[in-house]
């Protein structure tokens, strides 16, 4: 990272760098889903999806001050990303990526869990245009980075004293392209679901090969397992929010939701375990609402849920 003396002051709470895209979602009967030529549905929606997009306006939501910078294409998949986060006044910049916008098919059970079949568009060695991003780095007191490739080289930029996060999602442990983000976030953010009884071990070479003062590890109804000052603990899930407990309507988006709710007890200084709790009741508020991004938790109802 760079050192930077003449910091600015903060315009910004939090920078998003990379990861919005189109969610196409299909409601079927179960998952898996088993063969059959044709299954009647409910109607096909196409709605802002992917990680960034949701970490951007969950942290907005909440009343963080925040800008959002990516690569999407010129298409219509694109146009509906900038009209969705206009629609909701989020400051997004972008450049043009050739190869178009980053697109997933989401097929969600009754239960509400998902299947993502997920189209990255990725283009080796591209790069985001610098001056899209270098002003915001600048002044932002949290950066958040996707794990797009051409994300990883924003790290470079990043000043000094300023605290960066990254979510591996599924990571296995042994994945190369998510090392980069692992090992050079200060909160790192990743799901269990590939790590099995090595849990515990891919989170503490997390914290000692990398600079993370946090591994926070999520596992969905069971809650999530956080690793701080050499100690792993566990947390339980948050239930669904009255009015609306009961069963989980589409579990998308529910983990961007919780970073966004642990960013913001971060950022305003709370305990860890606040934090967490923050993180877990916005989780579950995502998951009461159809669709990934369409409702996150405003502060009112978060704080209010939480004291």
């Amino acid at each position: 990272m760079t050192s930077n003396d003449a910091l600015p002051d903060h315009a910004l709470d939090v920078l998003v760098v990379g990861g919005a895209g189109v969610d196409t979602t299909v409601y079927v009967p179960e998952l898996p889903l088993p063969y059959a030529d044709t299954y009647a549905v409910p109607p096909v929606v196409d709605r802002i999806g992917n990680t960034g997009a949701g970490v951007a306006l969950g942290c907005h939501a909440l009343g963080l001050r925040v800008k959002f910078v990516d690569l999407i294409g010129d298409d219509p998949q694109g146009a509906l990303i900038r009209d969705h986060l206009a629609a909701r006044g989020v400051d997004f910049s972008h450049a043009v990526s050739e190869a178009g916008t980053r697109r997933s098919v989401l097929l969600v059970d009754a239960g509400g869990r998902r299947l993502s079949l997920f189209d990255p568009r990725a283009v080796p060695g591209q790069r985001m245009p610098r001056d899209l991003y270098l002003p915001a780095l600048r002044s932002a007191r949290h950066v958040h980075v996707s794990i797009m490739d051409f994300a990883r080289h924003v790290y470079a930029d990043i000043p000094d004293g300023t605290t960066v996060s990254t979510d591996l999602h599924d990571w296995d442990g042994e994945n190369p392209h998510h090392e980069d983000f692992a090992y050079s976030s200060d909160l790192v953010f990743l799901s269990a679901v590939k790590l099995g009884g090595r849990r515990e071990e891919v989170m503490r070479s997390i914290a000692e090969r990398g600079r993370a003062s946090a591994v926070v590890c999520t596992a969905g109804a069971e809650g999530c397992h956080v690793l701080a000052e050499g100690k792993v603990r566990s947390f339980p899930a948050e239930p669904l929010p009255v009015p609306n407990h009961g069963p989980v309507a589409d579990s998308n988006g529910a983990g961007d939701a919780f970073v966004s709710g642990f960013l913001y007890g971060r950022l305003a200084g709370r305990p860890l375990e606040e934090c967490v709790r923050l993180g877990a009741v916005a989780g579950a508020h995502a998951c009461t609402s159809e669709g990934t991004h369409e409702d996150p938790i405003g502060l009112d109802t978060l704080l209010s849920t939480v004291s």
